[in-house]
């Protein structure tokens, strides 16, 4: 892995512990739902699978319930990839 990317991990990852910090000191619970990915259908992208705004919204709808921020929602969605999106994506 790069140096460049190490210190761009780094950084993400002291901007998280930060915002955590930020929230326990408010007194805020910190819970993320990752259970309700069961919610969401696969993303094939065949003629036959889910349509694309049906899954987008399943994503939607339980990233509210399980209070994902915008990082869990791509990481929940690319779980959810099958087959040559899969592919695509990766």
């Amino acid at each position: 892995m790069s140096e460049a990317r190490l210190l761009a991990e780094l950084t993400e990852t002291k901007e998280e512990v930060l915002c955590l910090r930020e929230r326990v000191s408010i007194g805020t619970t910190v819970h993320k739902d990752r259970s309700l990915i069961n919610l969401v259908p696969k993303g094939s992208g065949s003629s036959s699978a889910v349509p694309l705004e049906e899954f987008f919204s399943s994503i939607d709808s339980a990233a509210s319930k399980g209070e994902w921020q915008s990082r869990g929602c791509f990481e929940m969605a690319a779980l959810k990839l099958v087959n040559s999106v899969r592919v695509f994506y990766q």
